[in-house]
């Protein structure tokens, strides 16, 4: 299918010719726009099915050839929207010689009538509208992502992978505590070994045995629940014997400023009392691997600075932002606990309580959401430049 649509767009630099590519990619077909002011003033469209590089290439390629007779050098850029293909274009993309562009769909402009038009050409449009802002400098038109090497991407799913194993654990637990509630059955731990045994001697709430069907239920839940625990144990084992590694081979072990490598930053994190291995580890791998210019990017990266609301007279706080990274953000909230607890020493633990010394509930909440963003600013400057945040103790071992 090819098809064209007329957009209002300036002509690119007369040094080289340049042709915009948008993808509005969906999972069964893909929509290509190109676009070059050379070749007229409307973006023809073709669909593709989803996934087909090979087809996608040559509709680019045959685009550039026809570019090329204007006498110039041709670049391509190119842009789509992160979603369900991930990262994969991208590289593929970028081995082909091509410039591209991943933006987060959340940030694109969109009309705010109740009833607004949207379908796949219109939103192509807009991707090629946004490729064209993004060109002449409009560094505020949309935010591009970071895209992440093979190899962040693939460090990330060992923690993500331990979440959703964790989830499933307490899933099966839950369920089986519920069967035997329900039978007037309490203080049954699943999780223990001698489970299928235990099952044996149990007695509902009426004095008899368990019914077989049940029996039977809860051992095959309880067999589930092993596999769940020993995949869980193999993920932990396989990140400490990773930290332990790198830290034998750092020179000198003892050293604080951290180098290159997720192994040897969640190794110094570690080092910090309050902050173990599963702490360490996602926030490396979710967080310290990026680069950051300044502390106000680390803050906006975890979604914990403000959203002001000013307009004419009104003033009002919105909160934190919450547009930043999920997991990051959870796990934040967490050590700040944890920081409370085992490092009340530090200025940072001194900071929180004087600000909070009568308060409580809802006060004492919003402190530590404020306390969080400044220990992950600290914990930035100490994976980074070494700097041990104020009075924090260092573990023995």
């Amino acid at each position: 299918m090819s098809n064209v649509m007329t957009i209002a767009a300036p002509v690119s630099g007369v040094d080289d010719a340049t042709l915009y590519v948008g993808f509005e990619l969906a999972k069964s077909t893909w929509l290509v726009g190109l676009y070059a002011p050379e070749l007229g003033n409307t973006v023809s469209r073709h669909k593709v099915e989803g996934g087909d590089l090979s087809k996608t290439c040559d509709l680019i390629a045959a685009a550039k050839r026809r570019l090329m007779k204007v006498g110039k050098p041709v670049r391509v850029v190119s842009i789509y929207e992160a979603g369900y293909d991930g990262f994969w274009l991208h590289r593929a993309l970028v081995s082909a010689g091509v410039e591209n562009r991943v933006i987060d769909a959340a940030s694109v402009p969109v009309e705010r009538r109740t009833r607004r038009a949207k379908t796949d050409r219109l939103d192509l449009e807009q991707l090629i509208r946004m490729l064209l802002a993004l060109e002449r400098g409009e560094t505020r038109a949309c935010r591009v992502v970071r895209v992440p090497t093979p190899k962040e991407e693939d460090a990330k799913r060992q923690h993500r992978e331990r979440r959703v194993l964790v989830t499933e654990r307490t899933a099966h637990t839950n369920r089986m505590k519920g069967i035997l509630m329900a039978l007037g059955i309490r203080d049954v731990s699943p999780r223990r070994r001698d489970f299928p045994e235990q099952l044996k001697t149990l007695r509902t709430g009426t004095g008899e045995p368990l019914p077989p069907s049940t029996r039977q239920s809860l051992v095959r839940e309880h067999e589930r629940l092993c596999v769940l625990e020993r995949q869980i144990k193999e993920i932990e084992v396989s990140q400490a014997e990773e930290i332990k590694a790198a830290a034998e081979a750092q020179t000198p072990p003892q050293a604080v400023v951290v180098g290159e490598g997720s192994a040897v930053r969640a190794g110094a994190l570690m080092r910090l009392k309050g902050i173990g291995q599963l702490g360490a580890i996602t926030l490396d791998r979710e967080v310290f691997y990026r680069h950051f210019d300044n502390r106000r990017e680390v803050a906006s990266y975890i979604g914990l600075t403000p959203s002001p609301y000013c307009s004419g007279n009104m003033r009002s706080d919105q909160g934190i932002s919450k547009a930043g990274n999920r997991r990051a953000r959870t796990l934040a909230i967490e050590l700040a606990w944890l920081w409370l607890r085992y490092q009340p020493d530090t200025s940072l633990s001194r900071w929180f309580q004087e600000r909070t010394r009568n308060a409580t509930g809802r006060i004492r909440r919003i402190a530590l959401v404020a306390l969080a963003r400044k220990l992950m600013i600290a914990l930035w400057r100490y994976v980074t430049v070494g700097v041990i945040p104020e009075g924090a103790v260092m573990k023995t071992a």
